[in-house]
């Protein structure tokens, strides 16, 4: 439970869950992450099994404590997913890691009456679980992700029901997969927007309270999907461009941050693009903010940008194939070329129109974000 949307999400679902009427157990690899305090206590967690916990681990780590057949199968994964040569190989590793874990690793020794696999990779509730009904999420556009199409189409012909978290999100999915085109619907993630106002007004170590500059925030993890090495170049173009008032702010954490702190360097923004790490409430930061940005590459339905709505932010989004189930461009959020450039026009547009910020900022005060609704339609499916 690492801080994340889908970890987010899963915790807002989990809150607003009806534990009257279903017993629920949740099974996590690992216990660890800061959100692990944010789970309810009506949802019994599982005790860790350690052959799954080995998925958290690193591969070192793995081989000593005994589990050679696990480690073997990571080493393994990685060297076949290197050879692919793909842009983001991380997905074909998964894929191929549980290719090769799967005839290693134990059962569920219950049945249920129907198993929920909240992130891909799918495989476990797919192999290892017994269940009458089987259900998947997706949270990713997979139209824009490498997979191997003859493993993903075995796994996901073991689910009942696929579950996108917006529209795009589910015709991106159709597209690529159409023979799992009647198994998918669209339930999108919980909001509470109560909670997130409630969050917004805790006590943190802000140094944007005191930053006197017009300040752009983005909370992502730092990898190649979310785009903040774009980021750092489009901060780049408008300082370029004489804009040296703008800041951004980025919380999270990731893979990406040793690669992302060289490019601030090389792009000479250290004093304008900053780093504020790990945060497990970033609502505060996003409260101080004058925009909100999301420079993803691609995107499900990015969890922080309705936050970002919530509080009444004015928000730009890259134009990634979803982006259009994500706001409405020129109601509550605008949307602007995917690029360096087009993420610096659409920033400094904003900047220049105060009235237009306030215009969408007023717009999303005005709209209903809460969506408990949606659980429903999970309800319907069990």
């Amino acid at each position: 439970m690492e801080i994340g949307g889908v970890e987010r999400s899963l915790v807002s679902m989990l809150n607003n869950f009806d534990y009257q009427t279903y017993s629920v157990d949740l099974m996590l690899y690992s216990h660890t992450g800061e959100f692990m305090r944010l789970l309810p206590e009506k949802a019994n967690l599982l005790k860790e099994n350690k052959a799954y916990k080995t998925f958290r681990m690193p591969v070192l780590e793995v081989i000593k404590s005994g589990n050679f057949g696990l480690g073997f199968s990571r080493l393994l994964a990685k060297f076949l997913a290197n050879k692919d040569q793909s842009s983001e190989n991380g997905y074909k590793q998964m894929q191929y890691m549980w290719k090769y874990a799967i005839p290693l690793l134990p059962k569920m020794d219950k049945e249920y009456d129907v198993a929920i696999s909240y992130l891909w990779p799918h495989y476990f509730v797919a192999e290892k679980v017994e269940a009458k009904t089987k259900i998947a999420w997706i949270h990713t556009d997979f139209s824009t992700v490498e997979t191997d199409i003859e493993m993903d189409v075995k796994m996901w012909s073991k689910f009942d029901h696929i579950v996108a978290v917006s529209e795009e999100c589910k015709k991106a999915f159709v597209r690529k997969y159409p023979a799992l085109g009647e198994r998918v619907i669209v339930i999108e993630n919980i909001t509470t927007p109560e909670l997130i106002h409630t969050l917004a007004t805790e006590g943190s170590n802000n140094p944007m309270i005191n930053d006197t500059r017009f300040k752009v925030i983005t909370v992502a993890r730092l990898s190649y999907a979310k785009g903040i090495d774009t980021a750092v170049k489009a901060l780049k173009i408008l300082k370029d461009r004489g804009y040296d008032h703008i800041c951004w702010y980025v919380v999270g954490y990731g893979g990406d941050e040793q690669q992302i702190k060289e490019l601030i360097v090389e792009n000479n923004v250290t004093d304008q693009f900053i780093l504020l790490g790990k945060k497990i409430n970033p609502y505060p930061f996003i409260k101080e903010a004058d925009l909100y940005v999301q420079p993803s590459r691609y995107e499900g339905k990015a969890v922080t940008v309705v936050e970002a709505q919530i509080l009444s932010k004015p928000v730009l989004i890259t134009n990634y194939p979803t982006a259009n189930s994500q706001v409405k461009d020129g109601f509550d959020g605008t949307i602007c070329e995917l690029s360096a450039k087009g993420i610096a026009d659409g920033i400094e547009k904003l900047y220049l129109d105060s009235q237009l910020r306030e215009q969408l900022a007023n717009n999303c005060t005005s709209s209903v974000y809460s969506n408990l609704n949606e659980l429903n339609k999970l309800y319907s499916l069990i």
